[in-house]
């Protein structure tokens, strides 16, 4: 089971062909409290969303009558806001492209393990709660960092950080204690015209800790979360309401 979960009582709408997978999803959101809906294709889960409004979509890409990139863009050319998580084995960096581009909103390929999907479906909620909270600043112990203007400060002296740096801290933030995964590191730090791997986050990551940490290899704020990626924890996040 994972941590308490936001949003319990969620309705999710799983857009599935493959049987096993399609019942694999929903036992493992039921199991958390949400509100778990089926379809075996396009067609019907498109049907499904507009009619019903649940608050998140899981999509498949390659399915019959109609494909999850087919399904996200007719969402958005309605102007259906529903959070799209999309779930496909189709990894490569233009799937991922495609689907973001289509309107999705995060991208997980399979395989992956329950923890990271359960991860990426309470970020999704978190964030259309009524008012999207923005990570303003990090307090880490004596170091501070300011997402706004770019600043950083440890026992009170100032601290270079680079851009990629901010911006991988402002994700931790965004992520208020769930893990992140060094996909999404690379999808939205790196971007898709880039061709870093995996390595490259675990790179930065003990770049940014030798920074940060008054202990890098035994951190207390940035911690590893084995087979998914990193975690801020037990820093002092100041928030914004946008």
């Amino acid at each position: 089971m994972s941590m308490d979960t936001p949003n319990t009582g969620a309705r999710i709408l799983i857009v599935e062909d493959e049987h096993a997978m399609r019942v694999a999803l929903r036992d493992i959101l039921e199991s958390e409290g949400y509100r778990a809906q089926t379809a075996a294709d396009g067609v019907a889960g498109l049907q499904l969303a507009v009619a019903e409004k649940p608050d998140l979509i899981l999509l498949d890409v390659m399915m019959p009558k109609l494909d999850g990139y087919a399904v996200c863009a007719e969402l958005r050319r309605l102007a259906i806001r529903t959070p799209v998580l999309m779930v496909t084995a189709k990894g490569q960096i233009p799937d991922r492209v495609t689907g973001l581009d289509s309107g999705a909103d995060d991208y997980l390929v399979k395989p992956f393990s329950t923890e990271e999907l359960l991860a990426r479906v309470r970020a999704l909620l978190r964030r259309t709660q009524a008012d999207r909270r923005v990570p303003r600043a990090i307090t880490m112990g004596d170091t501070h960092i300011d997402l706004v203007k770019l600043t950083a400060h440890k026992g009170g002296e100032p601290l270079h950080l680079a851009a990629r740096e901010f911006a991988m801290l402002r994700l931790l933030a965004e992520a208020e204690g769930e893990p992140v995964s060094r996909q999404r590191f690379l999808d939205l730090v790196w971007g898709a015209t880039a061709f870093p791997t995996t390595r490259t986050v675990d790179n930065h990551i003990v770049g940014l800790r030798a920074k940060v940490e008054e202990d890098a290899k035994n951190p207390r704020w940035i911690v590893t979360v084995h087979g998914v990626g990193y975690r801020l924890e037990g820093a002092e996040c100041d928030f914004a309401e946008v």
